[in-house]
């Protein structure tokens, strides 16, 4: 039987220059690997540029070769991944970039916010401002109070404190200047805290809806002009101090602390709350049932520190005023029934002195020097004062203060609607 031969693909033979042959290309695959070779390979692509006769040997030396050896890394390479130690130095480095350069960005979002939130305050303020001068009601007023009660009307005050509780509505210290030490903010006390030593009123705490606590003194030479439209009513009528970030850090001006030009220093009064030369005596705390200032001492509380206090004998129970003199110090510093006699004759500007044991009728009581009182006090017509002399262990002396009359008395120990007033150094 004649056996079928096997099966032998046809190569047709070339000789090269030295009588070798070598495999010839086909005429299909001649023109794909050309195209493939001159536009991939590098140095086939300048011999092709060159000449054509030298196809065939880059073929033989670039392309063979290459698809072989590709073909072997396609079955040998391994996976590449990154070691545990090149993570750790990219993680350190990406660490040290963040530590530079976070700080930087949370400092200039700050300032800008700052910026803004200064920006959009004080024009609310102007507005309101205008508005009360073009209604005539930026003007008249004797005292910084009455101002900032009327200021509401025009724009949004959630809670007012008085002189002597700025620190519940402002923050407790402030920074005026970079490097010094921050300013008690419970000693500003008055206009001259601010700069202004000619308008002689009281400060006054306000925290505005927008989150914003400010610090007044209103000017009582305020003018207002009805018709002008342009009017820089806020410069006209007030200083004012206020911070932006509410009761967050950093408190310091020039940030997050701003005021307006009428505010030319931040000095603390270390002093007294009235004019010590006028008084006769220094008053450094009022402290009443409005301001949370005191509460009673029970009769083991009084019995305990009577002797340290200089009281006598302790009421049964709920003993105000023995809590009045332990928040002050002790029954030296607070008033006398004498000193009581000077207090009023000062707050109804009384042409003479007023004895320890002394009514005077017919008065007129100076709303403006009784500002603070009234504001520790639980009423807005009248109030009392404990002096530290006890006549019993029931009893205390006092003095009553109304609108047009004042009289000295005896009153139980057990009220609660008496003021302590102490007395400073």
């Amino acid at each position: 039987m004649e056996q079928k031969p096997k099966s032998t693909k046809i190569i047709n033979q070339n000789e090269n220059q030295h009588g070798a042959t070598e495999p010839a290309l086909s005429n299909s695959l001649v023109p794909q690997c050309l195209s493939w070779i001159c536009s991939t390979l590098t140095e086939t692509r300048l011999l092709c540029l060159r000449t054509s006769r030298l196809i065939p040997f880059a073929i033989r030396t670039h392309f063979v070769p290459s698809v072989r050896k590709s073909a072997s890394a396609l079955v040998t390479s391994k996976k590449v991944a990154f070691t545990l130690a090149e993570v750790l130095i990219t993680l350190a480095i990406i660490g040290v970039v963040a530590a530079i350069t976070i700080p930087s960005l949370v400092k200039n979002y700050n300032e800008k916010a700052w910026s803004t939130a200064q920006d959009v305050f004080t024009k609310r303020l102007e507005v309101a401002t205008r508005q009360m001068n073009t209604e005539e009601k930026l003007a008249g007023y004797s005292n910084t109070m009455d101002f900032v009660n009327e200021l509401k009307k025009y724009i949004k005050i959630t809670r007012v404190c008085d002189n002597s509780n700025i620190t519940k509505c402002f923050n407790k210290e402030v920074i005026w200047n970079e490097g010094e030490d921050p300013i008690d903010m419970s000693t500003i006390k008055n206009a001259a805290s601010l700069g202004q030593d000619d308008w002689d009123t009281d400060t006054v705490a306000v925290q505005f809806a927008n989150g914003v606590n400010a610090i007044i003194a209103y000017n009582p030479n305020t003018t207002q002009e009805p018709f002008n439209n342009q009017f820089a009513a806020t410069s006209a009528s007030m200083a004012i101090l206020y911070d932006v970030s509410g009761n967050k850090n950093p408190n310091t001006n020039g940030k997050d602390i701003a005021h307006n030009g009428n505010v030319k220093q931040l000095a603390g009064v270390t002093g007294c709350l009235l004019p010590e030369e006028e008084l006769g005596f220094c008053i450094s705390q009022i402290l009443g049932p409005q301001n949370g200032g005191f509460g009673p001492l029970t009769k083991a509380e009084c019995e305990a520190q009577k002797g340290d206090l200089g009281i006598s004998a302790c009421n049964y129970d709920n003993d105000y005023w023995a809590g009045a003199v332990a928040k002050c110090g002790g029954t030296s510093k607070m008033p006398t029934m004498e000193q009581l006699g000077q207090l009023a004759a000062y707050v109804y500007n009384y042409d003479g002195t007023i004895g320890a044991q002394q009514d005077v009728y017919s008065l007129t009581l100076d709303t403006t020097k009784a500002a603070q009182f009234f504001s520790a006090s639980s009423s807005s017509n009248y109030f009392y004062v404990w002096s530290g002399q006890e006549r019993s262990s029931t009893d205390a002396y006092s003095r009553d203060f109304y609108s047009t009359d004042t009289y000295w008395y005896y009153n139980y120990r057990g009220n609660s609607n008496f003021l302590a007033v102490c007395l400073g150094d």
